[in-house]
């Protein structure tokens, strides 16, 4: 990652930005970049590796803090051969400004939370509009079958670390400018986690997770649409000997329907009139996105344009009961290949109504009229 960018820049936005715009910033970046959306494009693989490690440390208070102060390399990298503190410069942020356990006790720090892992599903038109459920294929960390997660080999059981006693945490006591300091950090031996495995699982090597392929079973609710990104809480990765699976974020994609558009909740859709139902009036059948065919009374005279709405035929609220609305646009069709009797009949109405229209098969005012057009 080049250290001309920082951060906030990697994610496009404010330093005074809040947790929500972080997120939104995020997610719109992680849907550009995931290698599922970029054909496993190495560079937009990087970018995505790059946005996550910016959006895991800002989203984090305490990582953040500790990025504002010292950068990407943490507090540590403010200390140096130069420290007139002898390295505890460092140490006494963390013990005034919440380091983990300050002048308090050690806390036990615990299993870690498993890795998040987002997808791009394509649904069709109707299947967002009503619902649906969609298998989902992932590659990803799971909980070792063998050993439960543990980490540990059948038969035995990860034990407490003697060096934390089992909190995660190890206190350190240093003498600064201001008095003695209690600071607490990760405990070297157990990584912060409390226990320790003497004899690791075979089959994981004590990691307590492998990499496999698994189907995840995603209710997508009706309603949703273009864009929508679903949370599937604890469908995620598996964390390292045991603890709580990440969560999974599931990024649709709606493919376009051939006679239908959405507007929010309502539906668009065009029924085309001949001109004599249109001047005359008629009741005609329109199929709905239900499948089911709906009536439309035309009233006599109806112009081009006119729109019709059936109340209750369009996309399911996402939240609450109820459905949007189908508007029908009526369109009239003008008659372009005419036999000879339909002509005459034509001709007749048009004299009827005192209409001028083009004498029969005549030329000339058709070449006038299309120089007058030009």
């Amino acid at each position: 990652m080049s250290p001309a960018r920082s951060y906030y820049e990697i994610l496009g936005v404010r330093a005074e930005a809040d947790e929500q715009e972080l997120k939104r910033a995020y997610r719109k970046l992680a849907r550009e970049l995931h290698p599922d959306a970029n054909g496993g494009d190495p560079e937009a693989e990087a970018r995505f590796k790059e946005v996550t490690v910016a959006y895991e440390t800002l989203r984090d208070p305490e990582r953040r803090r500790r990025y504002d102060l010292f950068g990407a390399d943490g507090p540590r990298a403010a200390t140096g051969p130069s420290d007139p503190f002898g390295g505890g410069l460092g140490d006494i942020f963390e013990a005034f400004f919440g380091g983990g356990g300050g002048f308090g006790a050690p806390r036990r720090s615990g299993p870690r939370r498993g890795d998040d892992i987002e997808v791009v599903v394509e649904l069709r038109f109707e299947e967002a509009v009503f619902g649906a459920e969609r298998p989902v294929s992932l590659r990803g960390p799971v909980a070792c079958g063998a050993c439960g997660g543990s980490g540990a080999a059948p038969g035995t059981q990860p034990t407490t670390c003697a060096q934390c006693s089992g909190t995660g945490q190890v206190r350190r006591v240093r003498q600064s400018i201001l008095g003695q300091v209690v600071t607490t950090t990760d405990c070297p031996r157990c990584q912060g986690i409390g226990e320790v495995i003497e004899q690791p699982c075979r089959t994981c090597h004590g990691e307590g997770r492998l990499l496999d392929e698994r189907t995840v079973e995603v209710e997508v609710p009706s309603g949703v649409d273009d864009g929508t990104t679903l949370r599937v809480t604890g469908a995620g990765g598996a964390p390292a000997r045991g603890g709580v699976n990440g969560d999974l974020y599931v990024h649709l994609r709606v493919a376009r329907h051939e006679r239908f558009e959405r507007s929010g909740s309502d539906l668009v859709t065009v029924l085309h009139l001949s001109m004599a139902q249109a001047a005359l009036g008629a009741e005609c059948m329109i199929e709905t996105l239900d499948g089911a065919a709906e009536a439309i009374a035309v009233p006599p005279g109806t112009q081009s344009g006119k729109v019709v709405r059936l109340r209750g035929k369009g996309v399911p609220f996402v939240r609450g009961r109820g459905r949007g609305d189908l508007h029908v646009q009526l369109v009239v069709d003008t008659p372009t290949e005419l036999s000879k009797d339909q002509e005459q009949l034509l001709r007749q109405l048009a004299a009827l109504r005192g209409e001028e229209v083009a004498p029969p098969n005549d030329g000339g005012f058709l070449s006038r009229l299309r120089s007058s057009l030009g």
